[in-house]
């Protein structure tokens, strides 16, 4: 039951864009540490490959828990569209050929660092949200 509850929420959306914002705030971060890098190459993760396969995966839940209906939440938890997303992670790296200015690998690490943070501040959200119909008090 839990896991389906969570499952229909918002939140295993939101762990995704936590993980895809600190993976790519690392692959940023190794481009700061090697700007200087003679025959180095920035990298960076696609935020648009990653947004068309979480929508993908949104999409392929939604349709799996319409048709499944109520009666089978535990079927739920058989084909987990998230999971496509995560392994997709490993595949959307790619090299850039143009040299690009430290001033744009920052500016691209605060824009990172703001998903990051808006998405663990909804998160949080939802889960006191969930911890006061629990305990059915309000805070």
């Amino acid at each position: 039951m839990s896991s389906s509850l969570f499952q229909s929420s918002t939140i295993p959306v939101l762990a995704q864009v936590v993980d895809f914002a600190q993976s790519r705030h690392e692959v940023l971060a190794g481009n700061i540490a090697n700007y200087q890098t003679p025959g180095y190459r920035t990298r960076d993760l696609s935020v648009k490959v990653f947004q068309e396969k979480l929508k993908g995966a949104i999409e392929a839940r939604d349709r799996q828990a319409g048709s499944l209906g109520a009666a089978s939440p535990s079927r739920l938890g058989d084909n987990q569209p998230f999971a496509k997303v995560k392994e997709s992670l490993n595949s959307i790296l790619f090299h850039d050929d143009s040299n690009v200015s430290l001033e744009r690998q920052v500016t691209e690490l605060i824009k990172n660092q703001g998903m990051h943070n808006t998405a663990l501040t909804i998160m949080r959200s939802q889960f006191r949200l969930l911890q006061v119909a629990i305990s059915e008090r309000v805070t």
